[in-house]
């Protein structure tokens, strides 16, 4: 079967479990295990010799044990660099005394880990297929992850939850690092006394995550076929569920595995395998390939009944109603004869509820996330909402995205009039400035005259449009006139095709 035909079947959100092999395919400083706990050593001694030595004391047969090497490795990093307190690991070391000043116990070799993976960078030729990756966030449920680094909550921008916060979570939107984040060292899960507290609690990790499993496809990125990680996931599930009825079959169905080959450029899914040691043998759906992209699209081209930032909302309002306090609930079919703030949560007929789960306001404030997420079915609201002649609205970068705005030509030129009188506004400044840095920093500058002055440079192509995203995507109130201006100013000098035509008008 294709991947596309796949995907399209799922019913429900997809969930991601995603394993090292993900880092190693888009950061520039990412490691295996072997490699991570090899450069510390080499970092730490000035050769490999003192890895050699440990690791050799741990070999079966089925490999090498890296939770063992770890554990030794750990012992006689914290030995030598305390023994070497202004050295080469000065800065670890500081690290170190100051959590303890504060009664935190942190081990110095799990701050160097996270020193070593907290600043990362993306390989530039995988640019696009990352941008690809950001787009299916829109159709994810939640994520699941072995890694320590942040990679994969930079892209989705989900919550992070580790450790004991999983026991008490909102499975969507959700980051689950059961092994541990760079952000909290002390949580980090690499030796054996690590796993062995790990496995002792795990059980009720499981229990939070075994939901997950049953009711979503899930989809491994960045394992390969033979990864205790996956054996771990299938045990937990076929423990509690009888591998021989129809409910194993579904949940078989929904297994996905995306296995690396350099090169290869197959999109067919095959069936594979599993054979593990005390249960009857497990078979999975497998895909071996290099082309990330068309799984990346066809994942972000999934349409469902209701979209995962729906439940995300409605989850939100269930907890606040769930934890009390002052909110007042009530249960009606008629939308019209509810009066509850700011927040409603309506269930009845489809006769008598209207939902438009975003405003003019919150499209705005989420602008960057729906083009970066290329939120086409978001965007169809757009005809239900009614922009005004006094209003500013990005309409050009979504129509980029969703193609058939029936309001767009009206919108447009609502936009058009806008932008002119803008123009026509900042003609008169002479003033240069090289960056919107140089403005928004100058206290000898007046707030409005900072507005104008940006608003001017941008226009004329003085600031690139990179700064002026990265100035948006950081401006404090994004429901600010000041901000949608700037937004539509962007917006139209991106995506607009009708810049020569009105500065002409405007400078007439």
């Amino acid at each position: 079967m294709n991947i596309r035909d796949f995907i399209t079947g799922f019913k429900n959100h997809p969930v991601l479990f995603v394993g090292t092999g993900m880092s190693l395919r888009y950061l520039k400083n990412s490691y295996t295990w072997d490699a991570l706990l090899k450069y510390i050593s080499l970092e730490l001694t000035g050769a490999n010799e003192y890895y050699y030595d440990i690791k050799s004391k741990y070999e079966d047969e089925k490999g090498f044990d890296y939770p063992k090497i770890a554990t030794d490795l750990e012992t006689g990093f914290n030995e030598i660099i305390k023994n070497d307190r202004h050295g080469k690991f000065k800065q670890i070391n500081d690290v170190f005394y100051e959590k303890m000043d504060r009664g935190i116990n942190v081990s110095r070799f799990k701050l160097y880990i996270a020193s070593l993976l907290m600043r990362y960078e993306l390989k530039e030729e995988k640019q696009e297929e990352i941008a690809e990756l950001k787009k299916i966030r829109k159709n994810i449920g939640s994520v699941i992850t072995t890694n320590y680094d942040t990679f994969i909550e930079d892209i989705f921008d989900f919550k992070t939850l580790i450790g004991n916060e999983i026991l008490l979570s909102n499975p969507y939107g959700s980051i689950y690092k059961i092994h541990g984040s760079l952000e909290e060292p002390n949580k980090i899960i690499i030796t054996s006394e690590d796993y062995q507290e790990f496995n002792e609690r795990y059980e009720l990790i499981r229990a939070q995550l075994l939901s997950l499993f049953i009711h979503h496809p899930i989809i491994f990125l960045g394992y390969n076929i033979g990864d205790e990680n996956i054996k771990d996931i299938l045990k937990t599930i076929f423990t509690y569920v009888n591998p021989n009825t129809t409910e194993a079959e579904e949940i078989r169905k929904n297994f996905l595995l995306v296995e690396y080959e350099e090169g290869f450029d197959n999109l067919e899914i095959t069936q594979h395998d599993i054979d593990m040691k005390g249960f009857s043998t497990i078979r999975i759906n497998k895909i071996k390939t290099d082309n990330f992209i068309e799984i990346y699209k066809s994942l972000s081209d999934l349409v469902l009944p209701v979209s995962a930032m729906d439940i995300r909302k409605v989850q939100s309002i269930v907890k606040e109603i769930y934890a009390g306090g002052d909110i007042k609930v009530s249960i009606t079919e008629d939308i019209d004869s509810l009066s509850n703030g700011q927040k409603v949560l309506a269930i009845g007929s489809l006769k008598t509820i209207k939902y438009e789960f975003h405003t003019i306001s919150e499209m705005m404030e989420n602008y960057f996330d729906i083009i970066e997420e290329a939120n086409h079915q978001l965007l169809k609201l757009i005809d239900k909402l009614t922009v005004q002649n006094s209003q500013y609205f990005p309409i050009f970068g979504f129509k980029s995205i969703q193609e058939n705005i029936e309001s767009f030509d009206k919108i447009k030129q609502i936009q058009l009039n806008k932008i002119e009188n803008l123009l026509k506004k900042t003609l008169e400044i002479d003033e240069y400035y090289t960056s919107i840095q140089s403005i928004d920093e100058n206290d000898g500058i007046a707030q409005y005259r900072k507005e104008n002055l940006i608003l001017h440079g941008v226009l004329n192509g003085n600031f690139t449009l990179e700064e002026t995203e990265d100035y948006l995507k950081k401006f404090g109130d994004k429901k600010t006139t000041e901000y949608r201006r700037l937004l539509c100013v962007y917006d139209y000098k991106k995506y607009s095709n009708e810049e020569s035509l009105l500065l002409e008008k405007a400078s007439i």
